[in-house]
């Protein structure tokens, strides 16, 4: 095998790069929960249990600057000789990792999504977003006032707990679909989601956009309203209707263009964009930003979908390089200039394709950077090894999977930190992607090269064993929380009844603004400044 030696940046100077206008991708290489408690501002979550997995779709670029990160190098250097071996050749390992980064004098951050959740204090700041709050709100409705509560968050998470009476419309559905939800000029509407962000960036945008009605945030969501003791409802399905009027989606096109005009949005055309799409010098991102359901009916070549709410809530899990190219397309013109106007005043270099959906533009997908090797066992033939003491199996599905349920006797391990096994049995490795078994296993193949055991893949995974009526085992407490290093501790149950972490995650969250340094609060463009970029 090639040696590697990896180059290595210094916390000053990678302070500079952060903030010299050129492209750059920085990743935090530690697993989720390592990440959540502490890591740089601009720092992407990629870990290295998913690293091939996920890097191209984050950083599609291989020529890009990239740096990596963990705690003390030790993750970062084998994440950068990954990296080196996918063809990435502009790879850095930041010195001395975060310990280094903190004792330079530069902040960490707990928490996730932190540039978005920042940006949406500053955008209520600026704005001056109206808000109400959990008892005002509740008073309305007692009183029987006609008001309407849009919850701004996907369907998923509505699900779990809602508003009484509120209706499910992800915050990039709004603009599109508003005319039909709330038909009248006066009718006052709320906009709540589970804390502050998506509260405060789904009223603003009504309000952006003209809408003549009352519009406010309901002040900490249902995270506020629980604190207050009122009641929650839970398994709600009132969302917004499948269709939109054509005289609504006209009236919402015009003002979205005139949105997208205040906000210096610029246009891209098919041709323009095929032109990006060949430059090696610049990163290029196609988002989709409609529905679940349009884009699996049907999308451009070499879009990912990015919901338009969520791509503003958490921009950092879809676009991993600063100062990229990012490029925003729907079938209506009504939902991308939206999003758009937003991004670029989260100081993204963002834009709108002419034409969207029928532009004809395309992206070449990246090739695959994990490569199926490991032969498939079922579960009978999993049962009967076990049966007759032949196997040994490794489960490296997420911690609190592993937790709830397993095969018995199985053991957890997860990519940095590989387990011992039993000399001479063959391995069977249960994932949830098979990606996942795959990079656990290459990795452990290089770090005993003289071992010749068979190591296979349970098809179907934890769920195939699991509905074929095998025995399952659960162990609460077991692996121990401080090795469930991908699980965040941090307020994990603040929806689970625990009002003490609800009151500490609105505190992080509010405090966001006054953790950043003057150049960190300068990258964001809030209100009519994102025209001049």
């Amino acid at each position: 095998m090639t040696s590697f030696t990896p180059h290595f940046v210094p916390p000053a100077r990678l302070k500079a790069w952060l903030h010299d206008g050129a492209e750059i991708a920085v990743f935090d290489v530690r697993e989720h929960g390592q990440y959540g408690e502490a890591h740089l501002f601009y720092g992407v979550t990629l870990p290295y249990s998913r690293l091939e997995l996920d890097i191209l779709r984050l950083a599609p670029r291989r020529n890009a600057r990239v740096v990596v990160y963990d705690t003390d190098e030790s993750v970062a250097v084998l994440a950068a000789q990954r990296l080196a071996a996918l063809g990435y050749t502009d790879v850095y390992v930041l010195e001395g990792g975060t310990d280094a980064w903190r004792q330079a004098g530069f902040t960490l951050f707990a928490g996730v999504n932190v540039p978005s959740k920042t940006f949406g204090e500053l955008v209520e700041m600026a704005y001056h977003t109206p808000r109400v709050t959990a008892r005002e709100l509740a008073a309305m409705r007692e009183r029987g006032d006609n008001v309407v509560i849009l919850d701004g968050r996907p369907v998923n998470e509505y699900l779990k707990m809602t508003i009484p009476s509120s209706i499910c419309c992800p915050n990039g559905e709004l603009g599109y679909r508003i005319r039909d939800l709330v038909p009248d000029t006066t009718t006052p509407i709320v906009v709540n989601c589970a804390g502050r962000t998506r509260s405060i960036i789904g009223a603003q945008t009504l309000i952006n956009l003209g809408i003549p009605n009352p519009v406010m945030a309901l002040e900490n969501g249902t995270q506020g309203w629980y604190l207050e003791d009122l009641p929650l409802e839970h398994g709600s399905t009132r969302r917004y209707p499948d269709t939109v009027t054509p005289s609504s989606v006209a009236s919402m096109r015009e003002a979205s263009n005139a949105l997208a005009e205040r906000f210096g949005v610029p246009e891209v055309d098919a041709a323009t964009f095929a032109q990006w799409a060949e430059d090696t010098s610049r990163t290029l991102f196609l988002c989709d930003v409609r529905t679940p359901e349009e884009f699996a009916a049907g999308t451009l070549p070499g879009a990912q979908h990015t919901p338009g709410g969520q791509l503003i809530q958490a921009t950092d899990q879809y676009v991993g390089v600063r100062h990229a190219r990012v490029v925003l397309f729907d079938n209506d013109g009504v939902r991308a200039p939206i999003v758009a106007s937003w991004l670029r005043q989260l100081g993204h270099d963002a834009y709108v394709l002419r034409d969207g959906l029928a532009s004809g533009a395309s992206l070449a997908e990246p090739v695959p950077g994990v490569v199926a090797t490991l032969p498939e066992v079922d579960v009978a033939t999993l049962a009967s090894g076990l049966a007759n003491g032949d196997v040994t199996v490794i489960d490296v599905r997420p911690s609190m999977s592993f937790r709830r349920g397993h095969v018995p006797g199985a053991q957890w391990a997860i990519r940095p930190r590989p387990t011992s096994l039993p000399a001479g049995r063959d391995v069977v490795v249960i994932a949830d992607e098979r990606g996942v078994a795959e990079l656990f296993v290459a990795d452990w193949r290089r770090a005993h090269a003289q071992d010749s055991r068979t190591f296979s893949w349970l098809a179907g995974g934890f769920n195939a064993w699991s509905a074929a009526g095998q025995p399952v085992e659960a162990s609460p407490e077991s692996p121990p929380d401080a090795e469930c290093i991908d699980y965040l501790f941090f307020v994990h149950d603040r929806h689970d009844g625990n009002k003490a972490a609800a009151r500490q995650y609105l505190a992080w969250e509010t405090g966001l603004l006054a953790q950043l340094d003057e150049q960190e609060r300068g990258a964001f463009r809030v209100g009519d400044a994102a025209a001049t970029k």
